[in-house]
């Protein structure tokens, strides 16, 4: 057996020695270090008592449904969603958090793992004035630090769950996403359909307009009747110019998720889709398990916990082995000569003594971001629960609110078409009829609104439910 080949063995048996016999007390030292169900206890801890249903249930308390998409019934909502989630900006970015926070677990445990360097050298030297000479050097480094409190475990484990925690972030980025994007679809229509409303508005106070006018030319009204109706006409035709500005600028909006250029060029249906029936809202308690937003709450929890962990272990004595293989030679060929070669081997165990506070002010800082942590589920976990609330108590009023105003337009068309009959009879006056107009123009744009607040709540209460479109 070459003298190289030994050496090898030798160095390669002494490191395997120490390195089991480290990993052994490690592995004794250091229990499961996963903090999860510590999570878990504390983020329960830190919330009030949960109702056992929801406060604002007026339905079914059934299974939370996902799907709403499916629900809806509109294949051009289904491809402006599809579009979004492939093109939004802001989506892209949170992926990118992701694949970052992914990179750093690979990093973190890259640490537990042995480290092996090569390096090759050459140094020349020599008189001003004469011959120089060379020196050339070649070795392979390997070192390895023995996670014996597992400081370098918790690392790790702290780097896993917010990879967890970044996951379920872009998880609940989707759905958001989803929701804008048909929220502002809805609202791209209710402003088309307003628009439309306007222009009809236009078309009857025109009407109404020439009518006046001819009457008045023939005595048959005053010039109060004429300047009311020129007055009438001109909030008309205010009504559609703000209209015109207010569609324009729902499309903006509704292009910019899908990341387009905002050109307010996008078409969109001529009508707004169906209101579905009324959701199942679940229990209270599974809101918590189900919400994504609230599972990277929680994991942050988590990985607060662990890198407290690695603070707390930073006191305790480290132990690191280390060993090299190498040889000079003044040539290069020769540098690899079992002749040339040497071995060392290095244990070496060292505690922190003093340190200015340095690792105190770690576990400082670490035990305040665990309480931050906890403090921001409570408050995200709370959010969660007034959003689920808001939107049970708002789907109630907007059914209400639908119905009341259904009734509004009903009757008040009903009185307009007697008005304009009086009117041409000489019954009433002008601004009779003008009022009654109003009334109906009123109720139509206020009831389309209402149909589109409905759909938004009907997603709203998707999206705090923790449901997928």
């Amino acid at each position: 057996m070459s003298l190289l080949k030994s050496s090898k063995i030798t160095l390669l048996r002494k490191t395997a020695i120490a390195i089991c016999v480290t990993s052994f007390v490690a592995g004794c030292s250091t229990s499961s270090l996963s903090r999860v169900e510590e999570a878990k206890t504390a983020t329960t801890e830190s919330l009030p008592d949960l109702p056992s249903q929801w406060a604002s249930i007026q339905q079914n308390i059934g299974d939370v449904k996902v799907g709403w998409l499916e629900a809806l019934k509109d294949p051009v909502l289904a491809s402006l969603v599809a579009e979004a989630q492939k093109n939004n900006r802001n989506l892209q970015a949170m992926a990118a958090n992701v694949d970052s926070a992914r990179a750093l677990v690979g990093q973190a445990a890259s640490s537990l793992s042995p480290q092996l360097n090569a390096s090759l050298g050459n140094t020349s030297s020599g008189a001003v004035e004469g011959s120089g000479s060379n020196n050339f050097n070649a070795s392979l480094q390997a070192s390895w630090e023995a996670d014996l409190w597992g400081r370098l475990r918790s690392g790790k484990l702290a780097a896993q769950e917010s990879l967890v925690a970044a996951e379920a972030e872009y998880k609940f980025a989707q759905y958001s996403l989803a929701a804008n994007v048909a929220n502002a679809y809805f609202v791209a229509i209710e402003a088309n359909e307003q628009l439309k409303i306007a222009q009809k508005n236009l078309e009857t106070v025109e009407r109404t307009n020439r009518i006046v006018q001819v009457q008045f030319e023939n005595g048959a009204a005053d010039q109060q009747n004429i300047s009311l109706a020129r007055a009438d006409f001109a909030s008309a035709q205010d009504s559609l110019i703000s209209s015109q500005a207010g569609q324009r600028d729902a499309t903006r909006s509704l292009e910019l998720l899908l990341g387009r250029y905002p050109s307010a060029e996008l078409a969109v249906n001529q009508s707004l889709p169906s209101i579905p029936n009324a959701l199942p809202a679940g229990l209270p308690s599974e809101l918590l398990e189900r919400r994504p937003d609230l599972i990277a709450a929680e994991r942050r929890v988590a990985a607060a916990f662990n890198s407290l962990d690695a603070a707390k272990a930073a006191r305790l004595p480290s132990l690191s082995l280390s060993g090299s293989l190498g040889g000079t030679s003044n040539s290069l060929s020769d540098v690899l000569n079992p002749a040339n070669l040497a071995w060392q081997a290095i244990g070496s165990l060292a505690a922190p003594l003093i340190d200015g506070g340095r690792i105190e002010a770690g576990i400082e800082s670490a035990t305040a971001d665990q309480k931050a942590a906890v403090a921001s589920y409570a408050q995200a976990a709370l959010n969660a629960f007034s959003d689920v609330e808001r939107a049970l108590d708002q789907g109630t009023v907007l059914r209400e609110r639908r119905d009341a105003l259904s009734t509004v337009l009903s009757e008040s068309e009903k009185a307009l078409k007697v008005a304009n009959l009086q009117f041409g009879e000489g019954e009433i006056s002008l601004l009779d009829v003008l009022t009654v107009q109003q009334r109906v123009f009123s109720a139509r744009s206020n009831l389309l609104s209402i149909n589109r607040a409905s759909l938004t709540q009907f997603i709203d209460l998707n999206l705090a439910l923790g449901g997928s479109w």
